[in-house]
C-alpha cells in the first residue's frame, strides 16, 4: 500500500524595484525594450575602480514592502558580497544581503493561513543572456537594477497555495508602488523549494530548487509536477538528490541543472566598499507613514462600508485602479450596483480589448449617472447596456446619449395599455396556458411586447398590466 506524502514548499520571490536609477549607480534602471548595453557604466560593469552608493531609494521600497508584510525593519543591516562565477555577472559576485537583512520575521495571509516571511532583503540584478546561433551575447542594462528577495518559511504545503501566495506577494509590491510585478517582463520571479516527506513524519526530506520559474503558471505547474516526480521516486524505492533544477515549459518536466549551492559555496563576506544601512526609529515612522491601505484591509473595509460580498470586495481590491475606480463611482451612486456594473460589463471589456481601467473612456461619474438613470426608471437594463457600449467606444455622459438615441424607457400607463391589449389579442394561445395555469407563458407575452415598443417598455409595468388584463 502506497504511503500519503505531504508536500513542503519554501518560496523565493525576487522583485524588481521600481526606481530610476540602479542600485549601486546612477545608470537608468529601466531595461526593458532597450537596445542592449546602452544603461551601463563603469560601476555596474565592475570597471576597475569604480565604488557604489546605496540607492536610498530602494532601500525605502524594501522597508515600505517588509512593513506591508508585517515584518521588523532591523535598525541595522549589511551588504556582502556573494561569490559565483556566471557570464552575465560582472564583477564576478553579486552584492546582496545575507547575515543582516534588511526586514525579518513577518507573514502574509493567504486564503485563511498565515505564510511565513523570513526575510525581505535588497540585493542587484544581474545581465541577461542572449542567444543567437551558436554565439552567447552579454546584455548589461538588467546587471545592477535593484532587486528585492522575499523568502517564505516552509509553510506552503500545495501547488495551489504557492500560486496564492505569489499573487499575494505581487498584489502588496503592486499596491506599494514597489514593483510592477509582471513576470512575463521578468520584474518578478521565483524560486521554489520542495520537498516530500510520508504524512506525520517529523523530519523534513531532501529539498530540490527550481529556478527561475517566471509565470503563475509556471509556478504551479512546475510545483505539481516536481512534487509527483518525488513520490515516484520514493515510491520506487530511490533517493530525491539536492539538485537545482529547471522548468522545461515545452515538455512539462523539471530537468536537472546542477548541484545545489550551499551559503559556504558562495563564500559570502562583508561588502568593503559599503557601509552598514542604518535606519533609526524617526525613519522607520516616516517610511510607515508612506504605506497606502493594503488590500486586505481594504476588502475588509468594502465589506463594512458597502455591504459587498467577500467575493466582490476580493475581485475589486485585487488591483488599486479598480478598487478606486470603484470607490469614485460608489460615491455617486448604489454601491452593491456600481460593484455588479464593474465586475461583469466593465471587467467584460477590459478583457476583450486588453486594456487596463485607466485607459477606459466610461469614467467613474459616467457610471454613476447610468446607473442612476437604470435606478429611477428613466432607462431599463437593454437600454443601459447599450448605453454603456457608446460610453466605452466614445466617452461622454449617458443622458445626452439616452436623449440622440430614443432609449428612453415608457413607463405611460395608457400607451403601454395599448400595446398590451394588442399583444394579448394577438396571442389567445399563450392567453389559454395562463388561464390554465401555466404561468410561465407570462414572460412569452412581456417578450412579445417589449418587442413592440423596440425595447423601451418599463418590464415591470408591463407585467402588472398583462396580469391586469388577464385577470379582467
Amino acid at each position: 500500500m502506497s504511503a500519503v506524502y505531504e508536500t513542503i514548499i519554501g518560496m523565493e520571490v525576487h522583485v524588481e524595484l521600481q526606481t530610476a536609477s540602479k542600485m549601486f549607480c546612477r545608470c537608468p534602471a529601466h531595461h526593458f525594450q532597450v537596445a542592449p548595453n546602452r544603461h551601463i557604466c563603469p560601476v555596474c560593469t565592475a570597471q576597475p575602480g569604480a565604488l557604489p552608493v546605496i540607492n536610498g531609494r530602494a532601500v525605502e521600497l524594501t522597508a515600505m514592502t517588509g512593513l506591508a508584510l508585517n515584518c521588523q525593519v532591523q535598525p541595522r543591516s549589511v551588504f556582502a558580497r556573494k561569490n559565483y562565477v556566471y557570464p552575465d555577472l560582472p564583477k564576478g559576485y553579486q552584492i546582496s544581503q545575507y547575515e543582516l537583512p534588511l526586514c525579518t520575521a513577518g507573514w502574509v495571509e493567504v486564503e485563511g493561513k498565515r505564510i511565513g516571511i523570513e526575510r525581505v532583503h535588497l540585493e542587484e540584478d544581474t545581465g541577461k543572456l542572449v542567444h543567437q546561433g551558436g554565439l552567447s551575447l552579454v546584455d548589461y542594462n538588467r546587471a545592477g537594477v535593484p532587486l528585492m528577495e522575499i523568502v517564505s518559511d516552509s509553510s506552503l504545503r500545495s501547488a495551489e497555495e504557492a500560486y496564492a501566495y505569489l499573487v499575494a506577494i505581487r498584489q502588496v509590491v503592486r499596491y506599494l508602488g514597489a514593483s510592477s510585478g509582471d513576470m512575463e517582463k521578468g520584474a518578478m520571479r521565483c524560486e521554489a523549494n520542495i520537498s516530500v516527506r510520508p504524512e506525520g513524519a517529523q523530519a523534513f526530506g531532501t529539498k530540490v530548487e527550481i529556478k527561475n520559474l517566471n509565470s503563475f503558471r509556471a509556478v504551479r505547474n512546475a510545483i505539481a509536477y516536481e512534487t509527483e516526480r518525488q513520490v515516484r521516486l520514493l515510491e520506487e524505492g530511490g533517493q530525491v538528490r539536492q539538485v537545482t533544477m529547471g522548468w522545461d515549459e515545452e515538455a512539462g518536466i523539471t530537468r536537472q541543472q546542477r548541484s545545489k549551492e550551499t551559503s559556504e559555496d558562495y563564500r559570502y563576506f562583508p561588502e568593503p566598499d559599503l557601509l552598514p544601512v542604518v535606519v533609526d526609529e524617526a525613519w522607520q515612522t516616516r517610511v510607515r507613514g508612506l504605506l497606502p491601505e493594503l488590500p486586505q484591509a481594504k476588502a475588509a473595509r468594502f465589506a463594512s462600508q458597502y455591504g459587498l460580498s467577500a467575493q466582490d470586495t476580493g475581485v475589486l481590491v485585487e488591483d488599486q485602479e479598480v478598487a478606486a475606480y470603484f470607490e469614485e463611482a460608489a460615491a455617486l451612486a448604489d454601491p452593491k450596483l456600481v460593484s455588479n456594473w464593474v465586475t461583469v460589463e466593465l471587467f467584460r471589456r477590459l478583457k476583450e480589448d486588453g486594456v487596463q481601467v485607466g485607459e477606459t473612456k466610461v469614467k467613474p461619474q459616467a457610471l454613476a449617472e447610468l446607473i442612476g438613470l437604470l435606478k429611477s426608471g428613466a432607462i431599463n437594463q437593454p437600454a443601459a447596456k447599450e448605453v454603456f457600449g457608446v460610453l466605452w467606444a466614445e466617452g461622454g455622459s449617458p443622458a445626452p446619449i439616452v436623449a440622440a438615441r430614443g432609449l428612453g424607457q415608457i413607463s405611460d400607463t395608457g400607451a403601454l395599455e395599448q400595446a398590451v391589449s394588442e399583444i394579448l389579442a394577438a396571442n389567445p394561445d399563450a392567453v389559454e396556458k395562463i388561464r390554465a395555469g401555466k404561468d410561465s407563458a407570462v414572460k412569452f407575452l412581456i417578450g412579445q411586447v417589449m418587442k413592440a415598443t423596440r425595447g423601451k417598455a418599463n418590464p415591470a409595468l408591463v407585467e402588472e398590466l398583462l396580469r391586469r388584463q388577464l385577470a379582467g
